[in-house]
């Protein structure tokens, strides 16, 4: 797990202290969009499908840390929308820091460069930059051309400045798994901390439905992928048993509030990616007024039936990892350097 070692001592003792409470639900990163704006209209994401005046919203550096306190998880990913675009996004940052947060500000990287003397290099903070795939392949995912080399140039300059640096990709429906090899390549060639990886989700709001694939799909495609990923030197910043899931090796069912979401309408319910069933107005009425039953594959809801997003399952496998002394030692000879 390709992290800073502080992050991943605060997340361990976090996780330890829950299981010593008796705590069954709880979140491990707190999503935050504090806006919808975005300043590319990729064919795979809803967000911009907003109406303007919801595009013009924003979300208050005050509300996005209260948010991280009534949360508590140890880890705030900072997405949007184009997080760079909020006027105050230093200010949310630098406060989520002084509050002891690890931050992921995710960020397709069109306004990095511009904006990188704005943020100190920390342990706590880590640049989370979308890209999806190799030159051709992102730069269609985005649906604009020249996206890639501007990424891949703020990539450069972020690592020079010192700072922590990491890969978000998505997979979509016909990608060549070889080509991604390559690019996984690629990506560790550019000298970034880490990479993560995922199947896209089908947004109902997505203008373009045909890119997201099936279960099924989903899996034969990360078994040719990730084959043998172990020793290609590809550092995932995945639990490995996450990527055991995607490649159809181990099973889980979802735990939607392990990544819970506050964006400029409230707690999404029930998660990150679907709205099905409003807003909560704090994280503890998100937690005690969800049907949590209805939702999951094994609930029979067709929205979740092919969702396999490292968002509702991942922290599943991190529970498990922690079930008992066996899988947490398998867990920790996987994560050990080779």
């Amino acid at each position: 797990m390709p992290v800073p070692f502080r992050m991943q001592a605060a997340v361990f003792k976090y996780i330890l202290k829950q299981k010593f409470l008796g705590i069954e639900r709880y979140p491990l990163v707190l999503m935050r969009e504090p806006l919808f704006a975005c300043n590319l209209e990729c064919g795979g994401c809803g967000k911009i499908q907003y109406p303007s005046d919801i595009l013009k919203k924003r979300l208050s550096p005050e509300e996005c840390w209260a948010a991280a306190e009534e949360c508590g998880a140890p880890i705030v990913s900072v997405a949007g929308g184009e997080p760079l675009a909020h006027a105050e996004i230093q200010g949310i940052v630098d406060g989520l820091i002084a509050r002891g947060k690890y931050i992921y500000l995710c960020t397709n990287a069109i306004l990095l460069e511009r904006n990188l003397h704005r943020f100190k290099p920390s342990s706590q903070l880590i640049f989370s930059i979308h890209l999806d795939g190799t030159q051709h392949v992102h730069d269609r995912a985005v649906c604009r051309e020249g996206v890639y080399k501007t990424a891949v140039s703020a990539i450069a300059k972020a690592k020079s400045l010192g700072h922590n640096v990491m890969t978000n990709t998505t997979i979509f429906s016909g990608e060549d798994s070889g080509e991604f090899r390559r690019f996984f390549d690629e990506s560790m060639a550019m000298g970034v901390d880490g990479m993560m990886i995922s199947p896209g989700y089908a947004y109902e709001k997505a203008p373009q439905q045909e890119l997201f694939l099936k279960r099924e799909d989903v899996r034969a495609w990360f078994r040719a992928a990730l084959k043998d990923w172990r020793t290609m030197g590809w550092d995932f910043n995945h639990s490995p048993f996450y990527l055991d899931y995607l490649e159809g090796k181990r099973d889980y069912v979802c735990t939607p509030w392990g990544n819970p979401l506050r964006n400029v309408f409230g707690w999404q319910k029930p998660c990150y990616l679907m709205d099905d069933a409003g807003y909560a107005q704090s994280y503890r009425e998100l937690l005690e007024t969800t049907q949590w039953e209805r939702y999951g594959q094994d609930s029979g809801n067709p929205k979740c039936v092919n969702c396999m997003t490292h968002v509702g399952i991942e922290p599943s496998a991190v529970v498990d990892a922690f079930s008992g002394p066996r899988k947490f030692f398998d867990l920790v000879a996987d994560i050990a350097p080779a």
